[in-house]
């Protein structure tokens, strides 16, 4: 059984992958469909973009598709980047300058002042079923990046109860207790309770 992830960020697909490595099903990520092209993230939230990047991909590939869309949610830029995390600095934007810009905007914010969260919305789209479940982890954004572990914002937020950034732990530790992690466990128990989809059966969208 062969499911796409509608992504082509290889860390990003990394963890999805191993979150549900349990499954009997083959996990290909967009690198596999070089036709299919880029999905415009037009959504103003990210349940929506989610949904809109499983159809499309769905719609291309005629695979059932699980997809994602995260944002970090800053309260003391009001709730800034949010669902523009990944281009906060522009559309080609590096993990490197969003996070760069993310410091700078919070340069003179007092560190009581700095909690914040990842928010990710997850969708299954196999044409008979559209399935969505979110995960939120809350936190601090750091003055400086800390750890080389993970990848976009992962180095500037510490999670709370934690001495640690996600930038410091380890994959094994962050599956665990992640955003991602959260939404996707959450897709996983939903599509447990499908017994259409575990069958690995649809019908026409």
């Amino acid at each position: 059984m062969k499911w796409v992830v509608a992504t082509h960020n290889r860390d990003k697909f990394r963890e999805i992958k191993a979150i549900f490595a349990d499954l009997p099903i083959e996990l290909l990520n967009l690198e596999e469909f070089p036709d299919v092209g880029a999905v415009k993230e037009t959504g103003t939230s990210l349940r929506a973009n989610a949904l809109l990047k499983a159809h499309s991909v769905h719609l291309a590939t005629g695979l059932p598709v699980i997809a994602d869309d995260t944002g970090l949610e800053v309260d003391a830029l009001n709730g800034a980047p949010g669902v523009y995390a990944a281009r906060y600095a522009g559309p080609r934007a590096t993990y490197h300058q969003n996070v760069e810009k993310l410091l700078v905007a919070m340069k003179y914010v007092p560190d009581q002042k700095r909690t914040a969260r990842f928010r990710t919305c997850a969708a299954f789209v196999n044409g008979a079923h559209e399935l969505v479940a979110s995960g939120v982890v809350e936190g601090y954004i750091t003055r400086k990046p800390v750890g080389d572990n993970g990848f976009g914002y992962d180095p500037v937020f510490r999670l709370s109860g934690s001495i640690q950034t996600f930038g410091q732990m380890t994959s094994e530790q962050k599956h665990q207790i992640s955003h991602r992690a959260r939404a996707f466990k959450a897709l996983h128990e939903l599509l447990s309770q499908t017994e259409s989809i575990k069958q690995n059966k649809e019908t026409p969208a």
